[in-house]
């Protein structure tokens, strides 16, 4: 779910004007072909059409994710559209879509994009009240349903969603970590990247790949207050250091962070 997360954080979230699907796919691929990581001089609105006649893109429950692949390397990203009044999709249901996402994908992210598009697809059969948007008013009311429904895609488990919500660079976070330690002390440290997420009145989530920390972070103490307060602290024999905090609406706090322990005699019981 990294993808949709980036583009609720970065503003690719739309109200579309029009109810004409030719003319919201373009509007979509304008402003993925804005963002300054995808290839310049590229028709990707003509390159989502063109797919778009191969097979139609329509999930079901109001659900739309049209997509275009691009030979080559680079990142995954997507934008979003709500559309208030439906757009007549062509869809198998016949149901107007309210929620268009569309993907730029390199060939070097078609996986993680199969992987991402199933999770959110299981996501929205297992709590279709929050995939249900036709009844939306306003543009703030749909980002928070969204995070609601992302935050639910998580708390239900599915493997994939959990390990690609939040795909961690961790080379380059060990790299922009180890510029801060002497030398000495870098072949004695064991670095674990890993992600919470804090929603108000729920059980903080831990994302990471090691399944070990998972377990330290969530059955240990309150780790909300240390979060917050943007300072190092520990949690069993690991020393947890915040690189950064992401804000969504209305209140829910993404941080991005990192554990080690220097060497076996760090770690307390």
């Amino acid at each position: 779910m990294k993808s949709l997360l980036d583009a609720l954080q970065d503003g690719r979230l739309i109200e579309l004007p029009e109810t004409d699907k030719e003319k919201s796919l373009g509007l979509l691929a304008t402003l993925i072909e804005a963002i300054p990581d995808v290839r310049s001089g590229l028709d990707f609105a003509g390159t989502v059409l063109a797919r778009e006649k191969l097979a139609n893109t329509a999930i079901g429950h109001g659900w739309a994710c049209p997509h275009g692949r691009i030979a080559g390397e680079g990142e995954l990203f997507c934008a979003i559209g709500w559309s208030p009044n439906g757009i007549d999709y062509g869809g198998p249901d016949g149901k107007p879509v309210h929620i268009v996402i569309m993907h730029y994908i390199p060939d070097s992210q078609k996986n993680t994009y199969l992987k991402e598009i199933s999770g959110l697809a299981k996501a929205i059969q297992k709590n279709p009240a929050l995939g249900e948007l036709s009844n939306a008013k306003e543009l703030g009311e749909v980002r928070h349903r969204l995070i609601d429904l992302l935050t639910a895609a998580v708390e239900s488990a599915i493997p994939d969603v959990k390990a690609r919500m939040i795909q961690l660079e961790a080379k380059q976070a060990v790299t922009a970590f180890a510029e801060t330690l002497p030398a000495s002390a870098l072949a004695a440290l064991n670095l674990v990247p890993l992600s919470v997420v804090i929603v108000p009145g729920s059980k903080p989530i831990v994302l990471s790949q090691d399944k070990d920390m998972i377990a330290l972070m969530e059955a240990g103490g309150d780790i909300a207050a240390p979060l917050a307060a943007r300072a190092p602290f520990e949690r069993s024999g690991y020393r947890i250091l915040t690189r950064s905090v992401s804000t969504f609406q209305p209140d829910r706090l993404l941080y991005d962070c990192l554990a080690f322990k220097l060497g076996n005699g760090a770690q307390k019981k």
